[in-house]
């Protein structure tokens, strides 16, 4: 579709680093996320052999892999072709036959066929700034059926604007010393300079304007992470 010249390009916003397939192939070490408890809470909320799932920047694919198994239907959209590419072969391998993987971002992506029943994004919201995740996240909305979930983690800053400084500060202080063991300083100074993570208490009214409800929310006690669980309003 034909996007109007006042859009903004996502593809540019992805993170250099993601379209580097050395870096992809590091990836999965790099941020060691475990789906399990995810797939345990979307389980608990109705996904069966007939759900359909989309994976919203699904990175190397870790969450959009394992819940296939579980799920009807899986789309796992990125922007980046080296993290599809994985994700193709890796799903190849696993032999999984209802894996789609499609080159699109939170704006560009245009869903097909029946309504999502569930829609997953690990740390990608913060690519875009505040307007659009909220253009992005009526889309969003838009893409589910009415009582369909939506399962967001992402950098999400849970303090006030005056306490920035020493809870930064903080957070800093536990990164790691080499990237290959995770996220250093320099990454996460990079993070904060560059990309566009949001307060809690600016997202949290956005998900409630575009037609969710926030059903659950944990903020991590380094207070700049964040994980919700919102149902579509009916």
């Amino acid at each position: 579709m034909q996007r109007p010249d006042w859009y903004i390009d996502e593809f540019a916003h992805a993170g250099e680093e993601h379209l580097d397939p050395e870096y992809v192939a590091t990836y999965d070490r790099k941020s060691q996320t475990d789906p399990s408890e995810d797939l345990a809470l979307l389980q608990s909320l109705g996904m069966n052999e007939q759900s359909v799932l989309v994976d919203l920047g699904a990175g190397t694919g870790t969450f959009a892999l394992a819940a296939a198994p579980l799920c009807g239907r899986v789309v796992a959209v990125d922007v980046s072709p080296a993290m599809l590419e994985y994700v193709g072969k890796q799903a190849e391998s696993l032999g999984l036959t209802n894996v789609e993987v499609v080159r699109a971002g939170l704006l560009t992506y245009e869903h097909q066929g029946a309504p999502a029943d569930f829609v997953y994004m690990r740390n990608v919201l913060h690519h875009l700034p505040d307007f659009w995740k909220a253009f992005a996240l009526q889309r969003i909305a838009n893409m589910l059926r009415p009582g369909g979930v939506l399962r967001l983690h992402d950098l999400v800053f849970s303090f006030e604007p005056d306490e920035t400084e020493r809870v930064f500060e903080a957070w800093f202080s536990h990164a790691a010393a080499r990237p290959e063991d995770g996220w250093t300083r320099a990454e996460y100074e990079t993070h904060v300079r560059t990309e566009y993570s949001t307060f809690s208490w600016l997202l949290e009214p956005i998900l409630e304007q575009v037609g969710f409800e926030i059903q659950e929310v944990s903020h991590r006690p380094a207070r700049v992470y964040s994980a919700y669980t919102c149902v579509k309003r009916k």
